[in-house]
């Protein structure tokens, strides 16, 4: 049986450089998400929501193992961060902050593995987050991104002014929500060696 990871087949969408701003064109992809919001750092909400992701993709994944036979990576967290006004928003000031959390899922996963999934997870475990799942396509096209090596929150700041600043110079204007991918395991990686995909929508000004 093939394994799938599709960080190795989509490379440009996870693998960026560390030094050099890329622009690249998302395709429309199926995630799991649930919303909330709050610092991540202190919010029960956020706990919750991370309780629920990880058991029902993982359960998605051994479904389609042994339903469909075909396996693949879980792919890694993803987060969309927000304020009600984007030009307020910032890395400082996680408490009022609007966020999404989020895992990609194979083409191949179906709504209905999907639901077996939840139902089976909710059945062994009480999860305040369960009812907020949903299984939906997702689109940002046109992104500028870059990778992040180092520690979350503040140790970002620098990296997203890079991108900021090569978003700007380069004749194109910010376009939605914030968005990071958690490359790393956070639980086995060292701060200084986390990796992360800071990544940004963009429009031609």
């Amino acid at each position: 049986m093939v394994k799938y990871d599709f960080k190795k087949e989509k490379k440009n969408l996870y693998y960026p450089s560390e030094k050099l701003v890329s622009v690249v064109d998302v395709p429309r992809m199926n995630f799991l998400m649930i919303d909330g919001q709050g610092d991540p750092n202190t919010s029960q909400e956020y706990q919750d929501a991370m309780e629920t992701l990880f058991p029902v993709s993982y359960k998605t994944k051994f479904l389609s193992k042994k339903q469909n036979n075909q396996d693949y990576v879980v792919m890694p967290l993803e987060g969309l961060w927000w304020a009600e006004n984007m030009e307020e928003f910032s890395i400082e000031d996680k408490g009022s902050w609007k966020w999404t959390v989020m895992i990609m899922q194979p083409e191949f996963i179906t709504k209905e593995l999907i639901s077996m999934a939840i139902e089976d997870v909710e059945g062994k475990k009480n999860l305040a987050s369960i009812s907020k799942v949903r299984f939906e396509k997702f689109s940002e096209r046109l992104s500028a991104q870059i990778m992040h090596i180092g520690p979350y929150g503040a140790a970002e700041a620098q990296t997203v002014e890079k991108l900021h600043d090569f978003i700007d110079k380069s004749g194109y204007k910010i376009r939605d929500k914030h968005h990071e991918i958690y490359i790393s395991d956070m639980r086995r990686t060292k701060p200084e060696r986390l990796k992360t995909v800071i990544r940004q929508p963009i429009e031609q000004k």
